[in-house]
């Protein structure tokens, strides 16, 4: 099975385990997402509390040092599975301070724009799940080439994006509110909202492998993944048609 996902490469399916191993389960893979979403809120809740003292450098540097270490987590996740019990809950605390930290200048200059990208992002999670669930959308080969071509290219152009502001080079996309930014906002979402067939597909065939149950933090991770990317890209979204 080819994924789009950089965390669910062919190969992991293609293993074979002991049968007294504890197998994969879709329960036990959803009770790992709850743990990561809860330590996830915790840093979130830790970096508001410096928002709210007015700390904005002090956040800044939090958001930034989190990208940094979220990023690396993937990196290593990507290559040694085995370690995701370990690494997942550092990405979660990671993306928790970054994504607090957005929101809450999100927050400050748009009122109310936090709990819509909340309450949106559940529901696209929701509905794809549901179009998965049904067969509407599955996850062919060809799916998973394309989409695997469209999200490297969006993580070359993230990548290059986060280094060149690291030297106070801002790119004109993430600051303009203008037609076209807003079609490549919308492109993005949609990217990111198929990458979830891409998870929950990966899911539900390492149940039916099955994989050992260290795969269920494997799983949850990759999901995390994806709906902290889509919760960015609504948010940003949305504060592009709100400015407009």
């Amino acid at each position: 099975m080819k994924s789009s996902n950089p965390m669910f490469r062919d190969s992991i399916l293609e293993q074979t385990y002991a049968l007294t191993e504890r197998p994969m389960t879709i329960g036990g893979t959803m009770n790992k997402l709850m743990i990561l979403a809860l330590i996830m809120i915790c840093a979130a809740a830790a970096v508001y509390y410096q928002f709210s003292l007015k700390h904005f450098d002090f956040v800044n540097m939090l958001m930034i040092a989190g990208i940094i270490v979220g990023f690396v987590s993937v990196i290593v996740i990507a290559f040694k599975q085995n370690w995701t019990p370990y690494i997942a809950p550092i990405y979660a605390f990671s993306q928790g301070a970054v994504l607090s930290g957005i929101s809450c200048f999100f927050e400050a200059a748009l009122p109310g724009i936090v709990i819509q990208a909340i309450s949106l992002t559940f529901l696209v999670v929701f509905v794809m799940a549901l179009l998965f669930k049904a067969g509407v959308i599955k996850a062919t080969e060809r799916f998973k080439s394309v989409l695997l071509i469209a999200t490297g290219t969006i993580f070359v152009f993230y990548l290059i994006s986060f280094i060149m502001m690291l030297f106070h080079v801002n790119l004109p996309y993430f600051y303009s509110n203008s037609p076209l930014a807003i079609g490549v906002n919308v492109i993005i979402a949609v990217i990111a909202a198929l990458n979830l067939i891409i998870d929950f597909d990966f899911i539900e065939k390492g149940v039916q492998a099955p994989l050992p149950s260290v795969y269920e933090w494997y799983g949850a991770f990759g999901l995390l993944v994806t709906i902290v990317w889509l919760y960015i890209e609504i948010l940003r979204l949305l504060s592009r048609l709100r400015d407009r």
